[in-house]
């Protein structure tokens, strides 16, 4: 059996030991530490994001920025339900509900004229949703210029999760920075990776500020132990920031890896039957975090499970795409928008190997194995 080609596994650079022996050799053992500034202030820089707070998952992250804008029991908050879970279970922890919004097909994205739909029908009401948390898929923006337009005329905060858009543009701007919090991943499986964290940022110091206090217990500022809040230990530690600092100066060369691994899938590929590649919106860049296929059985003669079934006989690690939070048991019974391309998607989608140290040889396997399939 050949060496297992993983999904997206960690690749690190070697630099990254540098900065984390540093931290060891001046005891920063600690939450907190220069490296974890070091790590926010060129999070900032790179993402032209004001401020941000470093926190120990993404997960971690979205809830700060509900309970910082005020989410509390009973709001209502509008979440594209092609997404992983970790963006609605937030939600779930505040007291509020979920509203699924479907994708439209451009970009996989939260389809901006269902959630204008949805807000006129709520301003009439008299009841608009708290917050709206776009998600960007696989390392595409969503339509941030139309979505922002919306909800700003509705007076709806915007909370945009960016977990998998890291080096993702729309029209020049980094994901993330256009509502009033955005929200980062550095899970292993990520473009860049901290083992495990996040990122919260926003130019709102003011919010950053209560956030920060609430992820490290909601300390007051007194020489003992006083607490006016419910806090959280969701800081992420100085030797992970650390790490962090190491993979953010390889971030670029991540980002063209994995553009240049889809587009030779798509070149090997794309000519056979059956087998659809998304393209890249025109006003952004696509990081291609995930390379993607969406596949018709009826041209191809296989659907995406027997692919990946057939992929794994090989041992290499393909996987579905997200299923539908309206389709998740957890989340039987609240309101859906739509929901008929999102589950299109997740009927035809299939994530290939993406690992940014993936060899031209490894490639060629899994396009080779591809390809035979289709021959059979």
């Amino acid at each position: 059996m050949s060496k297992r080609i993983y999904l997206s596994p960690p690749h690190m650079s070697g630099e990254e030991i540098k900065f984390v022996q540093q931290a060891f050799s001046d005891n920063w053992i600690a939450p907190v530490g220069p490296h974890l500034n070091q790590f926010e202030e060129q999070f900032c820089k790179y993402t032209g994001a004001k401020y941000a707070l470093a926190t120990s998952s993404g997960t971690a992250g979205i809830h700060l920025g509900l309970l910082t804008t005020g989410v509390k029991t009973g709001d209502e908050v509008i979440v594209s339900t092609l997404t992983f879970s970790a963006s609605v279970n937030p939600i779930l922890y505040v007291g509020a509900k979920p509203i699924f919004i479907d994708s439209e097909m451009e970009s996989w994205n939260m389809d901006p004229n269902l959630l204008e739909d949805v807000l006129k029908k709520r301003s009439k009401s008299g009841k608009l949703p708290k917050a709206v948390i776009p998600v960007h898929l696989y390392g595409q923006s969503s339509d941030m210029k139309t979505i922002m337009s919306i909800c700003d005329y509705y007076g709806v905060i915007v909370i945009e999760d960016a977990a998998e858009a890291l080096g993702s543009r729309f029209e020049g701007r980094h994901p993330g920075t256009f509502g009033k919090i955005g929200i980062f991943s550095f899970n292993g499986n990520k473009i860049i990776t901290t083992s495990g964290g996040g990122m919260l940022v926003s130019d709102d110091k003011t919010l950053v500020d209560h956030a920060r206090k609430l992820a490290t217990q909601a300390r007051e500022p007194f020489a003992h132990y006083e607490h006016a809040e419910v806090g959280y230990n969701y800081r992420m530690s100085n030797i992970l920031a650390a790490i962090g600092v190491g993979q953010l100066n390889i971030l670029e060369e991540r980002v063209q890896r994995k553009r240049e691994i889809y587009e030779y899938y798509k070149e090997q590929l794309g000519d056979l039957p059956g087998l659809t590649f998304v393209d890249e919106i025109p006003s952004g860049r696509h990081t291609r975090w995930l390379s993607v296929v969406l596949i018709d059985k009826n041209e191809f003669g296989y659907d995406n499970e027997q692919v990946r079934l057939n992929l794994e006989e090989h041992n290499i690690e393909s996987r579905l795409l997200w299923k539908p939070m309206h389709l998740q048991p957890i989340f039987q019974g609240y309101e859906t928008i739509g929901g008929s391309v999102s589950e299109l998607l997740f009927e035809q989608g299939l994530c290939l190997p993406t690992g940014t140290a993936l060899t031209t040889e490894q490639l060629d396997r899994i396009v080779s194995i591809i390809r035979n399939l289709h021959l059979i």
